[in-house]
């Protein structure tokens, strides 16, 4: 009976904390988007910084005030060494995803960045030489395929735009096999990563920011209507751009890898979902469908991932070693950050 209870009580906290990461992560995309479109404040970098601000901030009070995590410790040497090129990444990472914002639709945003397993697969064998077993590459057709059909059909494509999201999927990547080599050693969790990196970030970031897009934004400040609502809109998704690394922390600890994985590739059909539904941007029949072969390809890639992660645990003694199902590093709970 007991543990009846206690698996109840688990299955609601996976429920709610899958529910709040949807919440955080939806918010902040279609908040973007609203700033970018709505606002007109069109300056994707200074939005980034604002963000990196945030959590710098927030990270910091989480840490050290309410002392929500312990404080993972990296030497000063460490964290030029290893933390800062994982941040310059990181931050290329955030930027692109908030310049293919401007130019494209959440829909197809969200789409193209579910082309991340197969460009962390592919720059896995091209340039580490790893061995990937022919289920891993089966898997990625359907993501390929959707992603083509979805290019090829998009009503508001914008060539920058996709641009920016095909190469913001390559730095995802880049991302995380890097952090396997840099971060080797540290066990970081979401609130010790943004504690680390987004200081860095917004310290590479800001002087671009400022020489880029320093003058539009104060031309901006002076012409723009609503300014004060305008400027808490702003905020606030940097804000909730924290929360949703916090949300993250929580998700992470109250699903399984398999869960985790099928509610991340149904989060991007309810961000998609929820981003039409407020801007209305024109969607085809065809797209729609390419989308939902992308989305069902991801699942079937984080099954397939699964399957060989299992059986890596007992291997079959007739497989040479050097032969042995190299795992790709996208699709891990822990990677997802």
């Amino acid at each position: 009976m007991e543990e009846a209870k206690m698996g109840d009580v688990a299955t609601i906290r996976a429920v709610l904390a899958i529910l709040q990461w949807w919440g955080f992560n939806v918010t902040v995309i279609i908040m973007n988007k609203w700033i970018f479109q709505k606002l007109e404040f069109k300056f994707p970098l200074t939005v980034s910084c604002v963000h990196f601000i945030c959590s710098s901030i927030g990270a910091y009070i989480a840490i050290k005030i309410l002392k929500t995590k312990p404080l993972i410790e990296v030497n000063p040497e460490d964290r030029w060494r290893r933390i800062f090129p994982m941040s310059f990444v990181f931050c290329i990472n955030i930027v692109l995803g908030n310049v293919s914002l401007r130019y494209i639709p959440v829909s197809f945003m969200q789409t193209i960045k579910s082309f991340t397993p197969a460009t962390t697969v592919i720059l896995q064998w091209l340039v580490w030489r790893k061995y990937f077993e022919w289920r891993i590459w089966a898997s990625l057709v359907p993501i390929v395929g959707g992603i083509l059909l979805t290019s090829i059909t998009e009503l508001s494509f914008n060539m920058f735009g996709f641009c920016a999201a095909m190469v913001g999927c390559l730095a995802t990547s880049t991302k995380t096999i890097l952090a396997e080599s840099l971060l080797h050693g540290y066990k970081f969790d979401s609130i010790n990563t943004v504690y680390y990196m987004a200081p860095f970030a917004t310290m590479i970031l800001s002087v671009p920011a400022i020489v880029l897009e320093g003058s539009g934004v104060i031309n901006w400040l002076y012409t723009y209507d609503s300014i004060v609502p305008a400027l808490i809109i702003i905020t606030t998704s940097g804000v909730l751009a924290f929360c949703l690394n916090f949300s993250i922390f929580y998700v992470i600890h109250s699903t399984t890898a398999v869960t985790f994985n099928v509610a991340g590739n149904l989060k991007v059909a309810v961000a998609v979902l929820v981003s039409w539904m407020i801007f209305r941007n024109p969607i085809s029949a065809m797209n729609a469908v390419g989308c939902a072969i992308t989305l069902v390809g991801c699942t079937f890639y984080g099954y397939v991932r699964h399957l060989i992660s299992q059986q890596a645990v007992n291997p079959s003694p007739r497989t040479p070693r050097s032969r042995m199902e190299m795992l790709p590093l996208v699709g891990d709970k822990q990677e997802k950050i």
